[in-house]
C-alpha cells in the first residue's frame, strides 16, 4: 500500500478548483474484477476516515466488471454496501454491456471481446461455447439464473455522473463544448479522443477513468485516475477535500 499526496497549487489570479466544503470525496479508477485490490483501498480509506470531516462519499467511477478474475465478488461487496463510506456509483461501458447482454444475447459477441467471458466465469457460467461464438442465448439465460437480484439491482441502479462544487465526475468523460449537465450516457461511458485532446475548460474539473494511464493523469481541465487495475495490480482513489487532493494507493506489486 502505497500514499501520496498532492496539492494543487494557488494561481495569483484564481482560487484552485474546490469540493464543497465540509466534504471529503473517495473516487476511485476502474476495478475490472480485481476484488483484492478494492479490498486493500477499502482499509486504505477506513484508517484515512480518523481525520475525515462529518461527511464523506465515494465515487466509484465504473467498470467493476470484465478482464479480472472476481468481477462476481466486486460486485457483491458493492451491492451489498461492504463499505467503509457511503458510495455513488457510477456506470462503465463494461456495466452497459452486461446490462445489454441480459436483453440482447447477440451483444456478447461484441461483450465477450472485452473481457465479458472473464465475467461470466467469475458467476459460474460455463464460456466452452461462448468462447467459440456460440450458445449467445443459453448463456444469457445461464447468467440470469446465477446473477443475485442485488447484483442486478446494484448494476441497474449505477448512475452515468455526478457532481459536487468544482468537480464533475463520469466514467469515460465527456464532449467537449456540450454542457455537462446535457451530456449524454453514450459520451459519459465511451468518450475517448476528443475528450483527451481537449484542453479547455469543461466548466468544471472531470474525474474520470477507462483510459488506463502508468500514473494518475493530472490536467487542468480534467484528471485520470484509471491505473490499469486488471494488469497493473495498482488501484487509485483520489481524496479531494477543500482545495486539497492527494491519492491513496493499492499496489500489489509492493508484495
Amino acid at each position: 500500500m502505497a500514499f501520496s499526496l498532492f496539492k494543487k497549487a494557488v494561481g495569483g489570479r484564481s482560487p484552485p478548483p474546490a469540493a464543497p466544503k465540509g466534504i471529503r470525496i473517495y473516487a476511485i479508477g476502474d476495478i475490472h474484477g480485481r476484488d483484492d485490490l478494492l479490498e486493500d483501498i477499502s482499509a486504505a480509506i477506513e484508517r484515512d476516515l480518523e481525520s475525515a470531516p462529518a461527511t464523506v462519499i465515494t465515487v466509484l467511477l465504473g467498470d467493476y466488471v470484465d478482464r479480472g478474475p472476481h468481477s462476481s465478488k466486486v460486485v457483491g461487496r458493492l451491492a451489498e454496501s461492504r463499505f467503509p463510506t457511503p458510495i455513488r456509483a457510477l456506470r462503465g461501458n463494461h456495466e452497459q454491456m452486461l446490462l445489454r447482454f441480459l436483453d440482447r444475447p447477440s451483444e456478447l459477441d461484441s461483450w465477450r471481446r472485452y473481457g465479458g467471458l472473464e465475467t461470466l466465469h467469475s458467476y459460474g457460467v460455463d464460456v466452452t461455447l461462448p468462447m467459440r461464438g456460440e450458445a449467445y442465448e443459453e448463456t444469457r439465460d445461464a447468467l440470469l439464473a446465477a446473477l443475485p437480484e442485488a447484483h442486478r439491482q446494484f448494476l441497474s441502479g449505477t448512475e452515468t455522473s455526478a457532481s459536487y462544487g468544482e468537480y464533475f465526475f463520469c466514467h469515460a468523460g465527456v464532449r467537449p463544448g456540450v454542457p455537462l449537465e446535457r451530456q449524454s450516457a453514450e459520451d459519459l461511458m465511451w468518450s475517448r479522443e476528443a475528450f483527451l485532446d481537449f484542453d479547455r475548460s469543461f466548466g468544471k474539473i472531470v474525474v474520470h477513468g477507462h483510459t488506463p494511464v502508468e500514473s494518475p493523469d493530472f490536467r487542468a481541465n480534467r484528471i485520470n485516475i484509471d491505473t490499469g487495475a486488471f494488469a497493473t495490480s495498482v488501484l487509485t482513489c483520489l481524496v479531494l477535500e477543500g482545495a486539497e487532493r492527494r491519492l491513496l494507493t493499492a499496489d500489489m506489486r509492493r508484495r
